[in-house]
């Protein structure tokens, strides 16, 4: 890569590398279960913007940890997101007929082949993380396994989901709502940008930029998740918006008004620059993913 490369071709071609090396993971099958596979394939390969692994692999680049290696955790970590949207979009949770500028994989297929496709490749993230392929060291392995566990489990992303669904209809706090965004959005974000520092046995202080980096973003990306969500376009998101409101469900632009939370966006932009400083020129990259971030309108 040269050091002059933008942001935004450093994530087209991520893009195109994860979408990849998903196609080889997840193969076309003849047989019985092939309907499971075509659903899977349908929601990973279907596009996104494949942030996630672009922090792993920025990240992991931090530490000179080889881009094969990373760019399995990379496919390990777009699995498990991709999961959370096939099971976000059901219709006993968000109950959503758009993704990605197509229709959810309950409407494409049907709502229970959605529900397996999700459990599927949660497992397959898990799968990819234990092989050999990915770290030499099985110490290593156990340690992505663990933290991968804990980002989207009870702990994380999945606890997140459950208090954003049990408080539909009611008034939350700010401080609840920025624990529930933090949970839901901001802990894979943190795994993914651990995730190499992890695999190099990095510092400390390194380890803790990272997190507080992720931390500040994960936080950025929800809150510009909530204003696109009341004022973005269908045609832009790919997906439907108004919903927060429509659901009765607590957000940060509920709580701080639109102008607030985008000057919330900023600060927390910020923040996660200065996290980046022991890092330098190494970081630029990063630096460039938190405008893309703050300022996005899909």
């Amino acid at each position: 890569m040269t050091d002059n490369i933008t942001f935004s071709e450093r994530l087209e071609t991520v893009g195109d590398k994860v979408t990849l090396a998903l196609d080889a993971l997840i193969p076309r099958v003849i047989g019985p279960e092939s309907e499971l596979y075509s659903a899977m394939r349908y929601a990973a390969l279907g596009g996104g913007k494949r942030l996630r692994p672009l922090f792993v692999l920025e990240c992991g680049r931090l530490f000179d940890v080889p881009a094969k290696r990373l760019m399995r955790v990379a496919a390990a970590v777009e699995c498990i997101h991709t999961y959370s949207l096939i099971h976000d979009d059901l219709p006993c949770m968000d109950n959503d007929d758009l993704r990605r500028g197509q229709p959810t994989v309950h409407k494409a297929y049907s709502e229970s082949l959605a529900v397996l496709a999700g459990d599927a490749l949660q497992t397959l993230a898990f799968e990819i993380l234990a092989d050999e392929e990915t770290h030499s060291q099985p110490r290593i392995r156990v340690a992505l396994i663990e933290n991968l566990a804990k980002a989207s489990g009870a702990r994380g992303m999945v606890g997140g989901q459950a208090i954003d669904m049990s408080a539909t209809g009611a008034k939350m706090e700010m401080a609840l709502i920025a624990r529930m965004q933090r949970m839901k959005t901001g802990s894979l974000i943190q795994f993914s940008a651990e995730a190499g520092a992890i695999m190099a046995g990095a510092s400390d202080e390194a380890r803790q930029a990272l997190t507080g980096f992720a931390h500040d973003l994960g936080l950025a990306f929800q809150i510009t998740d909530d204003l696109l969500d009341a004022e973005g376009d269908p045609k832009k998101t790919g997906k439907a918006v108004g919903k927060d409101a429509a659901q009765g469900k607590a957000s940060f632009v509920d709580d701080l008004g639109v102008e607030g939370a985008r000057q919330h966006t900023k600060l927390l932009g910020e923040q996660a620059k200065a996290h980046l400083d022991i890092f330098g020129s190494s970081a630029t990259i990063l630096h460039q993913s938190i405008d893309f971030i703050v300022n996005r309108s899909r």
